[in-house]
This record gives structure tokens, sequence and C-alpha cells, in this order.
């Protein structure tokens, strides 16, 4: 029996003008646009902003082609800037595609970011209904299924409240909740979850699977995360600077993915990095992330790390701290490490050189995630900026480790202890 294909792409490509007008106000527009005519600076460009890609132009997508079948679990995976999100952005009409042709049989509900579809005045309750509108359901269908919508949200106390008061958490909550019970045939998901709570995700990932396995909807989702993909997919796609460069099983497509990620550099310019909006402070941010005296990352067993950072900060902070956590390559957290102390930091650019002691993590593939925050008066944490394994590193074996045995990760964790000490044998 021949499967049914819901939505086909072909040959899509997806070129952006740099520099270009049409982001802010009309007035801004304007005084950018007589600049330009005149050749002087645009009195708009943001601080620290490069000015030599005007005019110029960047291919998100670079000729893609994949199918989608009726039922199926497709994930999306790839680097930072490998088009995941420009895919979805062309499938659920937010966007056109440059060149190509784009084929869907079905309504898609989408969820590409925190706050997309809802209207901030209106309530919880009231965007509920908007959405199902906008999905050409009747007030009688909505009607069938807002009971249910509420209690998977778990916002029924705050569901007469405009969604301008709800935490982020509380809108993933809710968005998630309303796209994934409202009558579409096709369920985008943009990686979202990770704003919500571990029970939460775990809920929605399950729920995902149900549409797609009971109801026969299709599920896209994009996730940095490999252990949800694995959990939910059935299939995953490899995108790379904007092209399908693997299309097939769920662990190659993996393997493909960790692969690709094996960096060379020592040092990275992280500014542009797109932010969770827990780490949307604004007034610190984190511009690159390296490691120091390296020629490419990779440490020994035993080693310890000396990393740098450099933060630039709008105005001085008196005491902040700096959290590392470092995951395995799935994205699975392994340990966090945090400064003691307070650091100053000027207003300006801060240079800041670390050593984090990853002498008992065995050999592998891991990143670091940096944080910066500070400690309110009631002693809890408020980020200022933040970034998710954002750097890929490599532990490398070496013959007097654990007696030259391969480490099972699985079954012994990612810490190695000290060697066992034999006092006296009998």
């Amino acid at each position: 029996m021949e499967r049914e294909v819901v939505i086909k792409i072909e040959n899509v490509k997806k070129q952006y003008r740099l520099g270009t007008i049409g982001g802010g106000t009309l007035q801004g527009d304007l005084q950018s646009w007589w600049a330009k005519i005149r050749g002087k600076e645009d009195p708009n460009t943001k601080i620290g902003q490069e000015v030599y890609n005007r005019n110029q132009t960047f291919m998100a997508l670079n000729g893609i082609d994949f199918e989608v079948y009726k039922g199926e679990r497709l994930g999306i995976i790839g680097g930072n800037g490998a088009g995941k999100s420009t895919t979805l952005k062309l499938l659920s009409r937010v966007t056109a595609p440059t060149e190509g042709n784009i084929y869907i049989n079905g309504r898609i509900s989408s969820m590409l970011e925190v706050g997309t579809g809802f209207h901030p005045e209106l309530t919880g309750r009231e965007n509920i209904y908007l959405n199902g509108a906008i999905l050409g359901m009747s007030k009688a269908e909505v009607d069938s299924k807002i009971e249910e919508i509420i209690d998977f949200s778990e916002c029924r106390q705050f569901i007469d409240t405009p969604v301008k008061r709800y935490s982020s958490g509380m809108y993933v909550k809710l968005a998630f909740a309303v796209a994934a019970h409202l009558d579409s045939e096709i369920l985008v998901m943009d990686e979202v979850l990770a704003v919500g709570d571990m029970k939460f995700q775990q809920k929605c990932l399950g729920k995902m699977s149900d549409v797609a396995k009971n109801d026969g909807r299709t599920v896209l989702y994009v996730s940095h995360n490999m252990n949800t993909i694995r959990q939910l997919c059935n299939r995953c796609i490899v995108l790379d600077h904007g092209r399908v460069v693997f299309n097939g099983d769920v662990e190659e497509a993996i393997a493909v993915y960790l692969g690709m990620k094996k960096q060379e550099e020592t040092v990275l310019d992280v500014s542009k990095q797109k932010r969770d909006p827990e780490f949307q402070d604004e007034q610190v941010l984190i511009t690159k992330i390296g490691l120091i005296d390296k020629k490419r990352p990779a440490f020994k067993v035993n080693e310890k790390a000396k990393l740098l950072l450099e933060i630039n900060v709008k105005e001085n902070i008196q005491s902040a701290y700096i959290r590392i956590i470092i995951k395995y390559a799935d994205g699975m957290p392994v340990t966090m490490v945090t400064t003691s102390q307070g650091i100053t930091l000027s207003k300006g650019m801060n240079k800041i050189s670390l050593e984090i002691d990853i002498s008992s993590i065995v050999p592998g593939k891991y990143s670091f995630s940096p944080v910066i925050y500070e400690l309110n008066e009631f002693g809890t944490n408020k980020s200022l900026d933040g970034l998710k394994e954002v750097f890929m590193f490599d532990i490398e074996t070496s013959n007097q480790f654990n007696n030259k045995m391969e480490w099972n990760t699985r079954y012994w964790g990612f810490m190695h202890g000290k060697e066992i000490k034999v006092l006296e044998v009998n």
C-alpha cells in the first residue's frame, strides 16, 4: 500500500538580503534609507553591528528536497544556522521560498517560538478560540476541546488572564496544548519545549507521539536534544549550511550530526547565537568562548580545561557569577561547576580566564554551556546571559585509562573515581 504524502519539498531555496531596511519604525527606515543614499553611516545601526555585509545575500536554504508521509514523526537536526527554523517557517507560511515548490496536504498547526500565534492583550481562553478560528474551526468545535486544552496546559488558574502576564513557561504550556489538541493534520514544533519543565516536556513528547500513532497526524520536530529526537521520531533529516546531508534512520542521522559538530576551532564568536527567553537580559552578552593554549578542542584524561570568556556589559556589575554546565554529546548533563566568589564586570568588554577541573570525566564528546548570573538579596539566581551546548570538545582516552578497557557510560556513568587501593588480602 502506497503511503500518503502530506508534505513535498522540491528544490527549495531561501535567500535573505543582509543589511536591508524593513525591521523598525517608518521614521527609522526613512533615516536609514536617506543615510544610504548619501553614503553616510546608518544612524540606526546597533552598537557592534558589522556594516560590511550590506547589500550582500545569505542563502539560508540551498536546494532542499524531501517528502513527509501521513502519520510520520520526522526529526530535523543540524547546527546553528543550518536552516532548520527557516524550513519550518516556510512550511508554516510565515515566509515564502525564493525558489522551488512546497506542496502541503492538510492544515498545519505551528509552534515556532514562544508567543507565536498569541495576541498578548487577549486572555488564554480567548487565544484558544483565536487559534481555532485561524485553523477554520467553528466555535462549537473549539468548545468541544477547550476543557481538554486547559487541563493539559496546567494553566486553568490563569486561563482568563491576558497572556502578556504569563511567564515564558506558561506561554509554552498553553501554546503547545492549543497546537496539539486543535484539528490540524500536521503539527510543526521548533525547539520551544526547552523552556518548560522536564515533567511537562515528557508530557508533550508523549502527546506528540500519541497524535501521530492514534490520530494519524504528522509531526515535524526540530531539536538540539538528541534524547528527545530518539524518543519521538521514526525518521530524521540532517541539515548543514542549507542542504540536506542525510535523510533516514534516526540513529544514523544522530551519528552524522554529532560528527559534524566536532569543531576544530578553539575560539568561537557566539555574539549572534540565538538565546532562550530566560537569557535575554540584554545588559550582558557573552561574545566569545574558547580554550587557552589549545590548538584543537580536545583534552586528555585527567587534564584540566582552561577556558576563555569574553563578556560585554552595558553597566558595571559588582558581583556576577559564572556557571559552566558540561553535557555529553547527546545532551545528557554530566556535571556543573560555578565560581565560588562574585566577579566584578566593568562596562564594556571583559575577558575572563577560567580553569575547570574535568579530570574525572571519562573519554567521549562533550559540550560547555556557560551561564552568567547574579544573586539577589534573597539568595536566588537572576540569569543575565547563557548559551546551551555552544562549545563542543573531546576527552581522549589514554593507555593508562581504566586498564585499556572501553568505558561503558550506560553502566558506569560519565565520571571516573581514583583507582582502588588494596589494603590487605587474606
